[in-house]
């Protein structure tokens, strides 16, 4: 069985007890690679290792364009190992070979974007109002960041937090989930062929108590950077209030997904299964409450169905492969007692509601499922599922439309199928989401900014605007002659 160390200043290295932990392939519920547990130890090395990386070793010493250089070059090399980090991804999490495929083929698209803003995190010169003073502003590196990673999509929710940090000129340690930790592990030292110093990127894996609460506390780790669902989220805001940390969080989500009479019901209809059932329905994104207007409600239900239906289970290895397993054998349990939830609401099954059989293994399958005369109050509409399960919701009216999809304590993403322009303008300004596609879903790119409102989370990834969260601002006054004055009057 493969076993992976930690990765500390540049070294693969056991943990402090040389303990370890098995990691399973959702596919054959069976383990294949030993990870090495942390403990506080290992993270107080990492977060040393990191806090030298950038106060006295090359990294610090580097101008922002040689930083954005060196992550132009970690662009290339994950381009050439894609295949190699996807097959490791598909083993760890069971998700589909093509769509991790795709997305470690784009994440060198991420550490261009923002190789090319790393010299261009520029301060300005103010005018203040003061006589005799040159004044202007600095933008600079935050300081060690922790990043805390779900097991869902590793490396790609990894980089949304990486590629920005690394730019802005930050160091990082990484805690990744305990079910998905090998291709982290792996993606590491593909960083540092590239080129990346010793120390700038660490990861230790391990579990919560061990490892992602001491490094979310230590005192070294100045922001912290969490994907992952919203009861952790706030344990791990709150831990790093006491710490005067900054936080940026990604958390849960119960998306709307809108159908309109007036909408291309098959193009809505392939939106809906893709926003519930890609990825196993294992996305903060999915478009898990489907929204149909009444007057289409039976139509688009009966097509939806008809669709799901011819869904292929199996091997995610598998090209011909269109729903995969469930990633963890908790997770596969916490889906199973929502259907049985549903049920005893009173909904009404249309598809699916079991394990999914016939894969000829001991995976982690569930049907792909769908519920009708869901009430919008019920756990199945306003509880995170996780999992490929979909909830049908009527309504009359676009006003009604837009008090349903807002009567959640999540706002993360949102979904409008409609012909009509203007509608789509103000149903795009009345949701309360981060993000509403419109006749599109889970569309994401490095240029656009991502992340929710409410208890969906604080701050934003992606685009531009994801460098600040690793910044300080720092202020800057030299006196070019300004009188002295009275030194005990405020000038």
């Amino acid at each position: 069985m493969q076993k992976y160390l930690l990765h500390i200043d540049g070294q693969q290295r056991p943990s402090a007890d040389d303990s370890y932990f098995e990691t399973d392939n959702p596919f054959t519920g069976r383990p294949w690679a030993q990870i090495a547990r942390g403990q506080a130890s290992d993270v107080e090395d990492a977060a040393q290792a990191a806090h030298r990386a950038m106060t006295t070793g090359p990294w610090a010493s580097m101008s922002p364009s040689a930083r954005g250089l060196v992550l132009q070059r970690v662009a290339d090399v994950l381009e050439e190992n894609a295949e190699f980090l996807a097959r490791i991804e598909v083993r760890d999490n069971g998700k589909l070979y093509n769509e991790m495929l795709g997305q470690c083929r784009y994440l060198a698209q991420w550490y261009r974007y923002y190789g090319g803003l790393a010299d261009k995190t520029e301060g300005r010169v103010v005018p203040v109002d003061k006589p005799g003073y040159f004044t202007y502003t600095r933008r600079e590196p935050i300081g060690v960041v922790g990043i805390i990673t779900p097991w869902n999509s590793p490396l790609l929710l990894l980089t949304w937090k990486l590629a920005p940090a690394l730019a802005a000129g930050c160091s990082v340690v990484v805690k990744p989930s305990e079910y998905t930790s090998a291709s982290t592990l792996e993606f590491v030292r593909i960083l540092e062929q590239a080129g990346l110093p010793a120390g700038a990127v660490n990861v230790v894996s391990g579990f919560g108590p061990d490892v992602g609460g001491p490094l979310v506390e230590h005192p070294l780790v100045r922001k912290v950077g969490f994907t992952g669902s919203d009861a952790t989220g706030r344990h791990i805001g709150a831990a790093a209030a006491r710490g005067l940390k900054r936080v940026s969080l990604e958390l849960g989500g119960k998306s709307p997904n809108i159908v309109f009479a007036d909408a291309d019901l098959d193009a809505a209809v392939n939106g809906a299964v893709s926003g519930i059932f890609a990825a196993t329905g294992q996305t903060c994104i999915a478009g898990s409450r489907l929204l149909v207007q009444r007057s289409v409600h039976d139509e688009v239900v009966a097509k939806l169905v008809a669709l799901a239906s011819t869904a292929r289970i199996g091997d995610p290895m598998s090209p011909d492969t269109q729903v995969g397993p469930i990633t963890t054998r908790n997770q596969h349990k916490k889906v199973l007692e929502y259907i049985d939830i549903a049920t005893a609401e009173g909904a009404q099954l249309a598809l699916g509601g079991g394990v999914a059989t016939g894969t000829g293994t001991d995976g982690w399958f569930v049907q792909p499922t769908v519920f009708t005369g869901v009430s919008n109050q019920s756990r199945l509409a306003q509880e995170e599922v996780f999992g490929p399960v979909l909830a049908v919701i009527p309504f009359d009216t676009e006003d009604e439309a837009i008090t349903i999809a807002n009567d959640s304590k999540y706002g993360l993403g949102a979904g409008v199928w409609t012909t009509d322009l203007p509608r789509a303008f103000r149903m795009a300004e009345a949701i309360e989401s981060g993000t509403v596609w419109v006749n599109t879903y889970r569309a994401v790119s490095f240029m656009l900014p991502f992340g929710g409102v409410k208890n969906s989370g604080i701050g934003r990834e992606n685009g531009a605007e994801a460098i600040d969260e690793y910044l300080e601002t720092k202020s800057v006054w030299i006196n070019t002659g300004a009188p002295t004055g009275n030194p005990f009057v405020l000038r």
